[in-house]
């Protein structure tokens, strides 16, 4: 009997505060990893990660990278010791040559905080295996959703997780409270992002920044708003988008998530 294929899951990371922020965004994603086929690994893709070329991490063990700067002391303490996967590293360069990329290993490189976090928060345990791939921003949308195509055939047994923000403007959060209303803007970005997914209105996606209210408030840069596209890519063609989830914190910082199968 064939068995399914994990769906293509995009998870907003949320700021690093995440794992010690009472929020509906963190109840979410402990409870999310309950909810999905237990992977064989994760291939993570996250914004804080950024190459030319298309990169994996070949480790034997994830080192944590706690790539931010003043926070409480707390979190540079937190570790996510999550075991690479060489053997999904390799089989992700090959994919990725397959389908016409140039594709690149790194044989040192651990995990940032926008894979690391959501993960100790899915799979606390540590014990998946993780590979990270790079993003390459300006590129742009339809060149990873491409990406995202050509990783299809991992999820027989591999969750290929995009992470990064539904609505990510750092100049704009309410800073000290995690709990603020969410201001109008965000909300009608991320809505137009929803009906578009729902409808399938890919083309559209593509072409956010004319098409989308509130673009450039919403991502002043595209770097947190490419994995989604990988994510919508690696569901496949016709791929239909559930949302999981939707909350904000900081005001702005949009939390949403989606599955993609």
């Amino acid at each position: 009997m064939q068995t399914a294929m994990h769906p293509a899951i995009f998870v907003s990371h949320g700021a690093p505060t995440l794992p010690l922020d009472p929020c509906p965004a963190r109840e979410f994603l402990q409870g999310l990893g309950k909810t999905l086929p237990r992977p064989r690994a994760v291939l993570a893709i996250s914004p804080h990660w950024e190459t030319a070329v298309p990169t994996v991490n070949r480790v034997a063990a994830n080192e944590t990278i706690h790539d931010y700067y003043g926070f409480q002391e707390a979190l540079y303490r937190l570790e996510y010791p999550a075991p690479g996967s060489p053997s999904l590293a390799e089989r992700t360069k090959a994919l990725l040559a397959d389908a016409g990329y140039t594709a690149s290993v790194d044989g040192a490189r651990g995990l940032d905080h926008g894979a690391w976090v959501p993960l100790m928060l899915m799979y606390p345990d540590a014990d998946i295996p993780v590979v990270q791939l790079s993003i390459q921003t300006e590129l742009g949308p339809e060149h990873h959703y491409k990406l995202g195509r050509a990783l299809v055939p991992l999820r027989e047994d591999v969750l290929v997780l995009g992470t990064g923000g539904m609505v990510h403007n750092l100049r704009l959060l309410a800073r000290v409270q995690v709990d603020a209303p969410e201001p109008k803007w965000a909300h009608d970005f991320a809505e137009w992002v929803h009906g578009a997914l729902s409808e399938g209105r890919t083309a559209e996606l593509f072409d956010y920044r004319k098409r989308a209210p509130n673009a450039t408030a919403a991502h002043p840069t595209d770097d947190h708003f490419m994995p989604l596209f990988v994510a919508l890519g690696a569901g496949g063609e016709g791929a239909q988008a559930e949302r999981l989830h939707k909350s904000t914190t900081y005001g702005s910082l949009r939390m949403d998530a989606y599955a993609f199968s």
